[in-house]
């Protein structure tokens, strides 16, 4: 694993995870020398995870009005600092997103669990998720494909997120549901993993009093199948980020609907995968969402 761990960054990857363009990055280094790059034998630059670190909390100070030529005087020791009277004054959104991508660089379980104790002391779970782990999810996502970070990286952070929704859950599935006409079935479909998602539409059907039976990743239709023989009124739900290939997906949902939609079963689907479905094989009982929030508006 150490071999899949980044120390070293190229002016790209700081672009990616700041958000500032490779063009200023050079600029403000050049003009105001507040980076000091590495460079190899051929003059690239590279950078280590401190130039990362100061980066980004000149990024957050520049986009609460502090000038670049101002901050360029200040002392090493004056820029963290600043950050924190930031935080202090509770303005959160930026700085718990850049807090979140430095513990997840530094692989920092600390970090990661002191930024969220303190955005959970103001705000409840649904709003972190919302506001601060969605966008970081999505931001994670593309900077994976860039390969500003790696496997190792983007699994440790989602772990930790998993870990809170989950930590979320259970304090409501130890309640006895308090709607009994319908049950929700989650799952994926075989070789979707992507459960982020899933996991947490289970807290939101949870709080909503209904009973939920979570079967996870990569799930065959025939074991679904299953539940139709132990409950009535099923809803089943499910993500398709990745899985079922284009090229299968409506054969997937037809033999969804054949095998699942006894009664008054219905099917809910989400995922980016959804829209290669053609609409003629949608129907009141299966159901494509475009956003989360579409489908917790339905439930």
């Amino acid at each position: 694993m150490i071999n899949n761990i980044k120390t070293v960054f190229s002016i790209k990857d700081l672009e990616n995870l700041s958000g500032i363009k490779a063009h200023t990055i050079r600029i403000w280094e050049k003009r105001y020398n507040i980076l000091e790059p590495m460079r190899t034998d051929t003059n690239i630059r590279l950078y280590n995870l401190q130039n990362l670190q100061k980066l980004l909390n000149i990024t957050l100070l520049h986009e609460y009005g502090y000038k670049i030529s101002k901050i360029a005087t200040y002392p090493e020791e004056k820029i963290p600092q600043l950050v924190r009277e930031i935080i202090s004054k509770k303005n959160s959104q930026n700085y718990a997103i850049t807090s979140f991508k430095m513990a997840m660089m530094n692989f920092d379980q600390e970090l990661f669990f002191n930024t969220f104790d303190w955005l959970i002391s103001e705000k409840t779970f649904k709003e972190v998720f919302k506001e601060h782990f969605l966008p970081l999810l999505k931001e994670l996502g593309l900077l994976w494909q860039s390969e500003t970070i790696t496997p190792a990286n983007e699994h440790f952070m989602s772990h930790l997120i998993k870990q809170k929704i989950l930590i979320y859950t259970e304090s409501l599935q130890i309640k006895k549901p308090t709607k009994t006409d319908r049950i929700f079935v989650l799952s994926l479909p075989l070789n979707e993993i992507h459960q982020i998602g899933l996991l947490y539409l289970q807290y939101e059907i949870l709080d909503k009093g209904y009973k939920t039976i979570y079967l996870g990743e990569s799930m065959p239709i025939e074991n679904l199948q299953d539940l139709t023989r132990h409950f009535e009124n099923i809803t089943f739900v499910s993500f398709m980020t990745i899985q079922p290939d284009r090229n299968v997906i409506n054969q997937y949902v037809k033999s969804m609907g054949q095998k699942l939609l006894h009664k008054n079963n219905e099917i809910w689907l989400m995922g980016k995968m959804t829209e290669h479905i053609d609409a003629k094989i949608l129907s009141d009982r299966i159901r494509v969402f475009d956003s989360m929030e579409e489908t917790i508006n339905m439930i």
